[in-house]
């Protein structure tokens, strides 16, 4: 089991999980795998979770929701074919370790959250980390970005039935989206290409993420 302690266990343990976890699998892009052995991924987890920050499994962040685990962060981002042009949609920022990879490979990102102590932690963090190229908005995600904008990239972090109309318009020509499709009890990761107004669709693998709650996710449950 992985003990970030220390400085020193920490960065013991992100090599780990860059080596085993990351290249030891499917994950090829050199600039994703640089990017996660940069990031501290410690910062993002609660205190308590510290000791298994580099392991391969979403831990909880609190509010029900949760980070996910470094290989699908690692396989969302290599599905977007980012590049330092992309403007970048992610909904769910979360804890906001996959906002931190989006944005150091990416121009801009606009990261939406529905829960606003996540969105506080999450701005909090980046702002330490010296990442400064995010735009934070508080809201429905599904329902896209509120002002008239459109995104090279989409990346939806949470379980959505489909892909959401209005993400879909707001997406560019020639852009992608990927996002886990699905019920709420497992879904497919989809990863799609706009063109001609239509997505062409691939899916990727099984996974299992928390539900988007929104107009064009799941109802919210008390």
């Amino acid at each position: 089991m992985a003990m970030c302690e220390d400085d020193a266990h920490c960065e013991s343990d992100r090599l780990r999980m860059i080596e085993r976890d990351l290249r030891g699998r499917d994950i090829t892009d050199p600039d994703v795998l640089r990017v996660m052995g940069e990031i501290p991924r410690e910062e993002f987890v609660p205190l308590e979770q510290r000791d298994g920050a580099y392991l391969d499994q979403p831990l909880p962040i609190g509010g029900g929701q949760t980070i996910s685990q470094p290989y699908i962060v690692a396989l969302m981002t290599q599905l977007l074919r980012l590049t330092r042009d992309c403007e970048v949609l992610e909904v769910g920022t979360g804890s906001g370790y996959q906002t931190a990879i989006l944005a150091r490979l990416a121009r801009r990102v606009c990261t939406m959250e529905r829960l606003p102590e996540l969105l506080a932690g999450a701005q909090g963090v980046l702002g330490r980390l010296g990442i400064d190229n995010v735009s934070y908005e508080l809201g429905d995600g599904s329902l896209g970005w509120p002002m008239s904008r459109v995104f090279d990239r989409i990346i939806v972090t949470a379980a959505v039935p489909d892909f959401p109309p209005p993400l879909v318009g707001q997406l560019a020509e020639s852009g992608v989206i990927v996002a886990p499709l699905g019920q709420e009890a497992v879904q497919q990761l989809v990863v799609a290409e706009k063109r001609l107004g239509k997505l062409i669709e691939r899916d990727v693998t099984n996974c299992r993420f928390v539900r988007l709650i929104g107009e064009h996710g799941f109802v919210c449950r008390m």
